[in-house]
């Protein structure tokens, strides 16, 4: 009798378990409750990051600067105008030679971020002097504007599995982009801002340049904020569109 108690206990015990089974995925079906792998907001991102998948209309325009201060006060004068921020990408050299500049762009609420130390290719090099390099903007970066930053982009948007081992090895996420100004050919005003508008998409990282042989960009700038806006898009720095949605390499 004892025995037939237990199996009939246990019977039931199963059948309430299947029911409240069935009854969550039920939910899930309906939209109701969702599983915790489905989470829209995840992000976890690939090593390197070319563009952010998101839905929403975020887009973050960044600026590598390696070169003379024509440029670069144009360019921030801009932004501060139309209350936009951005990422910059400084290289080492460049913030130790201008300092008043390299604060300024951190002071007007700008995203800081590393662009090495040399401009050169780090890819053919040994992993120790990957580091050398990237050690050596690192220092010059934090030690003029207080900022320490989390993100490279390196020289030439050249890079290998060693670079990007060397890099995470460092707490450094490596940003490229999706779309590209190609102001750095100065192809002409109108080409700058075609390139940039038409490629765009939500999540986009868009390249631009803001040293002195780029002498185009801070022209085009204007109708490129204004057309991105037209479109629906909000600007955004890169660590912000990493709030958004995952970094994907594409």
């Amino acid at each position: 009798m004892r025995v037939l108690y237990l199996n009939l206990r246990r019977l039931k015990e199963g059948l309430l378990l299947l029911a409240g089974v069935t009854f969550i995925g039920g939910l899930v079906i309906l939209g109701l409750l969702k599983e915790p792998c489905a989470s829209p907001t995840s992000t976890s991102s690939s090593p390197i990051i070319y563009r952010v998948r998101t839905e929403e209309k975020l887009v973050a325009l960044t600026f590598d600067i390696s070169w003379g201060t024509e440029t670069p006060p144009k360019v921030l004068d801009l932004l501060r105008k139309e209350n936009v921020k951005c990422t910059f990408f400084l290289s080492g050299p460049w913030v130790k030679k201008y300092p008043e500049l390299a604060r300024r762009i951190a002071e007007d609420g700008h995203e800081i971020a590393s662009h090495g130390h040399r401009h050169i290719n780090l890819s053919p090099l040994p992993p120790e002097e990957i580091k050398a390099e990237i050690s050596r903007a690192h220092e010059a970066i934090k030690e003029v504007t207080g900022k320490t930053p989390k993100l490279i982009r390196t020289p030439n948007g050249d890079y290998n599995a060693k670079v990007l081992k060397v890099a995470k090895e460092m707490g450094y996420t490596l940003i490229q982009w999706d779309v590209d100004s190609l102001d750095w050919k100065n192809p002409g005003v109108n080409t700058i801002i075609t390139r940039v508008l038409k490629n765009v998409r939500p999540g986009s990282i868009v390249l631009l340049h803001a040293s002195d042989t780029c002498q185009q960009t801070h022209l085009a700038l204007p109708t490129i904020i204004q057309g991105l806006k037209e479109k629906g898009y909000r600007m955004v720095t890169v660590s912000e569109l990493l709030q958004h949605g995952p970094g994907v390499a594409e």
